[in-house]
């Protein structure tokens, strides 16, 4: 894959469709990997993941950037899952923003802190009664080192949720559209039968 805002020179690319998902497995120069899916409906990106090689050598775990893992099942099939009384974060991009929902917040919208802190470059979420603290760093920004704008900022709270979002500025936006038309452009492998979520690169 020839450079682009998007991706390095020499990124590897592959692209699958299965359980109502177009998935996009990226194997980039440096050995890293990212693993993107798109509901098939709607183009929205539901889940992205990256993982590096370790200091050994070997296969990093993953990280969720959007999206989360799903449950997994026990020998005994029960579903686990985070407890549900605990605060979740969960990051789910918008066409034009991007998007983070802190679920099991149950405090009045006056209890919440939510502010940029230009030195660390991260959202800093806070409640007045100090049970929550959260740092948020939006990745995509920090990889093309855009600055990042207070007026961009904003953030309401509802049902126990509180939600943050920040506008996507320009350069942002046209890198997403030329990694669509890349994605739609490149061949799809077969669905693999080993049960493997993630496509790879022949």
């Amino acid at each position: 894959m020839a450079a682009t805002a998007a991706f390095p020179e020499g990124t590897k690319m592959s692209t699958m469709s299965s359980g109502g998902r177009r998935k996009v497995h990226y194997t980039f120069p440096d050995e890293s990997e990212m693993v993107e899916e798109f509901d098939l409906q709607t183009d929205g990106l539901v889940v992205r993941k990256r993982r590096a090689k370790t200091m050994l050598g070997g296969q990093g775990d993953w990280t969720y950037e959007v999206g989360e893992p799903a449950a997994r099942v026990t020998i005994e099939n029960d579903t686990l899952r985070v407890s549900s009384a605990n605060p979740q974060l969960v990051r789910n991009d918008r066409p034009h923003t991007f998007e983070w929902r802190i679920r099991n917040l149950p405090y009045p919208k006056s209890t919440y802190s939510v502010q940029l802190e230009q030195e660390s470059r991260q959202i800093v979420v806070r409640t007045a009664n100090k049970k929550y603290y959260k740092r948020i760093s939006i990745e995509d920004m920090d990889r093309m080192r855009l600055p990042l704008e207070e007026a961009a900022l904003s953030w309401s709270h509802e049902n126990a949720t509180l939600i943050i979002l920040y506008k996507k500025p320009s350069p942002i936006i046209q890198r997403e559209r030329e990694a669509k038309t890349a994605r739609l452009n490149a061949p799809e492998e077969p669905v693999s039968t080993s049960g493997d979520p993630d496509c790879k690169q022949q």
